[in-house]
């Protein structure tokens, strides 16, 4: 992309998310080009908290501007990089940081360990961060790094899942997807694929965070309004983990052996349910599986026949928060939540899709 075609995009994408904020036109998520951090990044929708003007500001947030290239930047990754939307999102964080000339990134991850993400943060404000970037473990429990973090004025972005916190005085804003709408995507392609009835389980992420919560909840409501022949007859966590996923799996074929779908809060816990149902004999698209996240290995479940469906949770935050996070030092009013495009993968262009999924 040459330099004036970009600045000419990025100039039209910060002209609407004005005219949103204002009330003048309507968010729309924009086309992007498949395989660019950046391009899918932009497929945005700014979700203001309130009336227009009521966003955070530099001013409210009692920050002292600075230099985004100069600034010491600390993001806190909270889960092992084996999942593969770990591993997208650190990189889209670091590209960016990298394309933009951000000189002092700091990256920590906490390896799935709560209090280890504590101390990382802690350990980054200690540092002299000045902005942080934080894929939390879970919503709750931060009150330590919300007070240190508060006392030296740094401001706070969450991505991929909320914290429990006061906005624009604990942290400046959350960006990531709609978990509630992705868990009514998810129903409508289970409905699909039963033909309104039969027996689903469902393989819930981990406890404690609004992740879980959320895509549970509109995965039930739109059940319970669209299809009410569909019952859920099971429900245990897998963790948001492959092992963990297969092992539910495994005792769910068990004790419920003419399950007619299951419902995957994750891809890697559907990857895993993939192996217990290969290991009990059955075949592709015996059971129907439809998932969240949009990894590679779960959209060639779907060319393979055993998955049924992906709602993609789009992984790729880098573009979307430094732009958030120099329109807030450039004076900007900056909503509570920002809410990223995902996609959907199903059999009419998963095979296609390939090269677009994480």
């Amino acid at each position: 992309m040459s330099l004036l075609a970009h600045r000419s995009g990025r100039a039209a994408a910060l002209l609407a998310a004005a005219l949103l904020a204002s009330g003048c036109a309507k968010a729309e998520p924009t086309a992007a080009t498949p395989g660019s951090s950046g391009s899918q990044a932009r497929q945005q929708v700014a979700t203001p908290s309130g009336p227009a003007g009521a966003g955070c500001t530099i001013q409210r947030y009692g920050t002292a501007a600075f230099d985004l290239k100069t600034a010491v930047v600390g993001f806190s990754q909270s889960e092992k990089e084996a999942n593969p939307f770990r591993i997208a999102e650190t990189q889209s964080i670091k590209d960016e940081a990298a394309r933009l000339g951000i000189a002092n990134l700091k990256t920590t991850n906490a390896q799935s360990q709560f209090s280890k993400q504590i101390s990382d943060v802690q350990q980054l404000i200690a540092q002299g961060a000045q902005l942080l970037v934080i894929a939390p473990l879970n919503s709750d429990g931060w009150e330590p790094v919300l007070q240190q973090a508060a006392a030296r004025k740094v401001p706070i972005i969450t991505i991929d899942r909320k914290i429990n916190a006061r906005h624009c005085s604990d942290y400046l804003t959350f960006i990531g997807s709609d978990f509630v709408e992705q868990g009514r995507r998810a129903a409508d392609q289970m409905i699909k694929a039963l033909g309104g009835r039969g027996k689903v389980a469902i393989l819930l992420g981990a406890p404690g965070n609004n992740v879980t919560t959320e895509r549970t909840q509109g995965f039930k409501e739109q059940i319970a309004a669209k299809a009410p022949d569909i019952e859920i007859t099971f429900e245990q966590t897998g963790e948001f983990a492959r092992e963990k996923g297969q092992q539910v799996t495994e005792q769910l074929i068990q004790s419920n052996p003419d399950i007619d779908g299951i419902y995957a809060e994750n891809d890697e816990m559907a990857l895993g349910a993939v192996t217990a149902l290969k290991g009990a004999g059955k075949k592709p698209g015996d059971v129907k599986i439809v998932s969240i996240d949009g990894t590679r290995g779960a959209v060639q479940g779907i060319v393979d026949g055993w998955l049924y469906a992906v709602v993609e949770s789009n992984p790729r935050f880098g573009a979307l928060a430094f732009e958030t996070a120099q329109k807030f030092l450039d004076g900007e009013a900056v909503p509570e939540k920002v809410v990223i495009a995902d996609r959907e993968y199903d059999a009419a262009n998963a095979a296609d899709s390939l090269g677009q999924a994480y």
